[in-house]
């Protein structure tokens, strides 16, 4: 399955983090996720602070683009009421699994990664909270569990501002930065209030703590950085879920 290169980009999303992280903490989650931009054109010729009126102020970084050798990718200016999610990707996770609409609510599928159906609740570039989940199993989102339960590899501080992959069936790609763990959260009929509430674009991955219902349930956050094309055959893996026996 086709791939972008991560390495680089990770440094540089976590070196941004590091410079401007606290400013977006201390907004608080309803004014993190604003919307992605494109980047500006890397061709035009760039003002001379000297002879402009403009005052100087702080430029924050900019990540590459996904292909650096094609233009700058641009953000879909309006909701595409027929885009879905169709992979989610964790690459420093070793998470790769395609999405689709949960098949029996009262019985999550394995090896695919699903969504929730929900008015409130929308798709990559709506605007809207994304709410994907999958079981807490190995190939799936064990990764997530293994830190922010086991404590293991760093524990939950360790997903800060690690990158979330989400491709779309209109093949594009929108990138998230996880900025919050929520690791115990009650498995009543509010576990959807957070995702509800939140009034700008932000990506819910959340998988199980226990083996049945009544465990509480993990809950990762992540922030809007980044929209752009991709490929056909990336943007659509074949999902072959099964039964979880």
């Amino acid at each position: 399955m086709p791939s972008k290169p991560a390495p680089l980009r990770q440094r540089v999303v976590a070196a941004a983090l590091t410079a401007i992280g606290v400013t977006l903490l201390a907004g608080g989650l309803l004014d993190y996720g604003s919307s992605a931009r494109a980047r500006p054109d890397r061709s035009a010729t760039p003002s001379d602070p000297a002879s402009s009126d403009e005052p100087i102020g702080y430029v924050p970084p900019s990540l590459p683009p996904i292909d650096a050798s094609g233009p700058p990718p641009s953000p879909s200016a309006t909701p595409d009421p027929k885009r879905v999610a169709t992979r989610v990707v964790v690459r420093s996770l070793g998470i790769d699994l395609p999405v689709i609409a949960q098949p029996d609510p009262s019985y999550p599928s394995c090896n695919v990664a699903m969504y929730y159906q929900d008015p409130r609740l929308g798709q990559p570039g709506s605007g809207k909270s994304i709410y994907l989940y999958a079981h807490a199993r190995t190939g799936m989102f064990y990764p997530l569990y293994e830190r922010a339960i086991l404590g293991r590899a760093g524990g939950s501080k360790s997903l800060i501002g690690l990158l979330v992959d989400v491709y779309t069936s209109d093949d594009r790609i929108y990138e998230y930065s996880i900025f919050q763990v929520r690791p115990k959260v009650p498995p009543d009929s509010h576990f959807l209030d957070g995702p509800f509430n939140v009034k700008k674009e932000t990506l819910w991955l959340q998988t199980s703590t226990g083996p049945n219902a009544s465990y509480p349930k993990l809950q990762v956050l992540a922030g809007l950085l980044f929209v752009g094309p991709t490929s056909h055959a990336a943007a659509h893996p074949k999902a072959r879920p099964i039964d979880c026996g």
